[in-house]
């Protein structure tokens, strides 16, 4: 039974509207002044490597990033999270997506779910804006309602210019004139289901398109396709432990950190890459 202050907070029709359509925005997240300061960190750490984020560190920045962490932990998208999962909730994943200025970057039509061996479906994945998300800057599209049925069949193209793992993508036609463009300003963010088709367009305009992906599940939900996966607990308890619970950052790209990171990230992409067939 869901928090009934989350849920007032929140909204029962949001929530309503959330289970029919599988998706919502535009939602407050962070304050625009904490959206600054994570880009302002993102982009130290470019710096830091020579001018590009290493592909490496776009998984689980938060546990590098003490900024990042905050906003995942951040009580007004756990607030909204919890009205649709429950009060007992992990971050299982984070994941910058970023396109830079006049990029041919793009994401392919497809679900989430497809690889990522967790059970039951039961995942919301809260997408942060960092900069302006527009259709112009390749703002993130679904197609309503989709999250309905299953999994579709998907196929790894690994296309170039593609920013998913795979470069997968539904199988099945998709309908683009049905879609929704989540059009979102700095510290907004947009809640998906797992299973609702999506995709996006490349950035045409003159800035970067940055935005931090969230993937929190309920803690009932396991991995069933690999040992040793790992999550933060970010609110409520854990009393089922199917994950490795993983610590924040101390503070910026702290030699446990580092570590935490790369021993997390290195099992993620386990997972993720492995054969299908």
């Amino acid at each position: 039974m869901l928090d009934p202050i989350a849920l007032q907070q929140f909204g029962r029709q949001q929530v309503s509207r959330y289970r029919r359509d599988g998706y919502l925005f535009p939602l407050p997240a962070i304050d625009v002044a904490q959206a600054t300061e994570a880009r302002r960190a993102l982009e130290d750490l470019e710096k830091r490597e020579g001018g590009r984020l290493r592909n490496d560190q776009r998984h689980k920045p938060h546990l590098l990033l003490t900024a990042l962490d905050r906003i995942v932990n951040e009580p007004r998208i756990l607030d909204a999270v919890e009205a649709i999962l429950g009060p007992d909730i992990l971050c299982w994943e984070s994941i910058l997506f970023t396109k830079e200025a006049k990029d041919p970057a793009f994401v392919s039509w497809h679900q989430d779910a497809t690889y990522w061996g967790l059970e039951p479906f039961d995942v919301v994945t809260a997408w942060v804006a960092l900069s302006p998300s527009t259709v112009e800057s390749g703002c993130m599209r679904v197609i309503p309602g989709t999250h309905g049925g299953e999994v579709v069949e998907h196929v790894d193209t690994f296309a170039a210019n593609n920013l998913l793992s795979r470069g997968q993508e539904v199988a099945v036609k998709v309908d683009a004139g049905k879609a929704v463009d989540l059009v979102l300003a700095p510290g907004q963010m947009s809640l998906h289901d797992v299973k609702l088709v999506h995709g996006s367009e490349p950035n045409r305009s003159d800035d970067r398109r940055i935005g931090l992906a969230i993937r929190y599940i309920p803690t009932h939900v396991r991995q069933v396709m690999a040992e040793g996966d790992s999550a933060m607990l970010v609110r409520g308890k854990d009393t089922f432990g199917h994950f490795r619970l993983e610590q924040g950052p101390a503070y910026d790209l702290s030699p446990e950190a580092v570590a935490t990171q790369e021993r997390s990230r290195v099992n993620r992409m386990r997972i993720l890459m492995r054969p299908t067939r």
